[in-house]
């Protein structure tokens, strides 16, 4: 657990917004989990939004870098983006995309919320777009947006599903929009 109240309540906070969601999680929660005094959190944030608008941020900062990290680890290239995200999706924890699923909560389009998931979205298919040129796709913005949308089909029915197979089978269709 981070020791600094900022960080230990972002960490709370991105835990428990995953996995329960961003409206079931109250500030008296957060304060239980984090060990931050309400003195302390309203000296870091303005409120609740503030926070999950911090933890947002720092989600997509550290997803980005798992993902570059997994596509690594699966030997580089477009195609392993599905192979990183059927391992995201095996694990017991997965509970899907926190941007979606922050996205689904919120109900204004206007929100901080969707503009920094738009954000998010769009900094991913800015990177698959760069594994695709690599390969020399003439078509690679094209296909990266195409892939994106595979993405979280992918994300969304593993969710469902419960296993990392839709990641696999977005993977096949990938092969072939790729060939």
């Amino acid at each position: 657990m981070p020791t600094r109240a900022r960080d230990r309540l972002l960490q709370a906070a991105e835990d428990l917004f995953y996995a329960e969601g961003i409206q079931s999680v109250g500030v008296e929660r957060l304060l239980a989990v984090s060990g931050v005094g309400r003195a302390s959190f309203y000296r870091h944030f303005a409120g609740k939004d503030s926070l999950v608008t911090a933890v947002l941020e720092r989600r997509d900062e550290h997803w980005r870098a798992w993902l570059e990290g997994a596509v690594t680890a699966h030997g580089g290239g477009p195609l392993a983006v599905f192979d990183a995200l059927a391992d995201g999706a095996d694990d017991p924890g997965f509970r899907g995309c926190a941007f979606i699923n922050a996205m689904a909560e919120s109900a204004s389009p206007q929100s901080d919320v969707h503009r920094l998931a738009t954000e998010h979205k769009s900094r991913v298919t800015d990177f698959l777009d760069h594994l695709i040129e690599e390969t020399g796709h003439p078509r690679h913005h094209e296909l990266a947006e195409q892939f994106a949308l595979l993405m979280d089909g992918a994300i969304v029915t593993a969710m469902r599903e419960q296993t990392g197979e839709p990641a696999r089978r977005a993977r096949r269709i990938a092969e072939k929009l790729l060939a």
